[in-house]
């Protein structure tokens, strides 16, 4: 059984979750993050309960790294750049930040023995039209010109390098490919979805649609995607394998704009934005994103809890506590 967990990236959304819920299962969890995208605001409650601790601090910071490591059997990798609008805005952090810091975490992993657990992304099936997406399909990318496939092309090398750890070195690796995790915490800052519509909903602004709105996403609540990452944190069978971790329950965004309108009784109208001037010129996007899941249920049986209308609730109700 695994006892002392490190979480890099642990401040941020999904992290501070995960912190939650390990320390709830009487883990002892310690958190690395610089704090570039993730908030001390969402670890705070959790100084002082017992098991707990952190440090701010990069993932590129070696020293500090791998004293953690030492003290940890299993790393849970979540350091990474966050959100489209970061990705297209700030390539080469993204690129330096996915790649190096995975390599980071897998050379300390392999000094100590620890498991590793990286979080991957959706992202990695590009422009695949083959829906559900299943681990093993071929994966088609747009040209290296469009800054928007950087992101998806470094978490695949951290899949392909995390793969290489476990085959050449026996180092115990599972990979998670997330889709769409959202619930309290998340902001719309870097460009997800539906903190962004909550919000705007909240207080009677637009609601902006980027594109025609017909792109279909899939939306998982962090408390479901957290149960799955300890699940598969703990269970040997899943060591050197990928796993979708998401909602199988589709909904075009123009449609999610409405639905937003009309469970918090908003007054916004919805507003489209080509995405040419929601990100850059040129942009792509992928029209559908499904998990299949079939995988990780036949190994855990796991299975979303929350449906969408829950998940909208749990974010307004966050949106209006603060």
């Amino acid at each position: 059984m695994v006892e002392r967990i490190l979480i890099t990236g642990g401040a941020g959304f999904i992290g501070s979750h995960l912190a939650e819920q390990l320390l709830d299962s009487g883990k002892e969890v310690a958190i690395l993050d610089n704090l570039s995208t993730g908030r001390f605001e969402n670890i705070a409650h959790l100084v002082g309960r017992p098991g707990f601790s952190f440090a701010i601090a990069s993932i590129t910071d070696t020293p500090v790294l791998d004293r953690l490591a030492s003290e940890s059997q299993a790393i849970v990798h979540l350091a990474a750049a966050v959100g489209v609008k970061l990705v297209v805005e700030q390539p080469v952090q993204t690129i330096e930040t996915n790649i190096m810091g995975a390599e980071a975490v897998l050379k300390a992993a392999a000094r100590y023995r620890a498991k590793v657990l990286i979080a991957s992304t959706s992202e990695v099936y590009g422009k695949g039209v083959r829906v559900p997406f299943r681990e093993d399909d071929n994966v088609v990318l747009g040209p290296t010109s469009r800054n928007r496939w950087a992101y998806a092309a470094s978490k695949m090398v951290d899949e392909f390098l995390g793969l290489a750890y476990f085959q050449k070195y026996d180092l115990p690796v599972v990979i998670a490919r997330l889709f769409n995790t959202v619930g309290p915490r998340q902001t719309g800052r870097y460009g997800m979805v539906i903190p962004r519509f909550v919000g705007q909903a909240l207080r009677n602004e637009p609601i902006t649609v980027y594109g025609d709105g017909s792109q279909s996403r899939c939306f998982c609540d962090v408390s479901d995607t957290v149960r799955a990452l300890e699940a598969l944190l703990e269970q040997k069978e899943a060591v050197g394998r990928v796993f979708n971790v998401g909602s199988t329950e589709e909904i075009s965004i123009l449609e999610l704009a409405r639905r937003v309108k009309s469970r918090l009784n908003s007054d916004s109208p919805i507003q489209f934005i080509p995405y040419d001037q929601a990100y850059a010129p040129g942009f792509e996007d992928m029209q559908r994103r499904v998990p299949d899941i079939t995988r990780i249920h036949a190994l855990l049986g796991w299975r979303p809890r929350l449906n969408l209308d829950d998940i909208l609730q749990r974010v307004a109700d966050w949106q209006h506590s603060r």
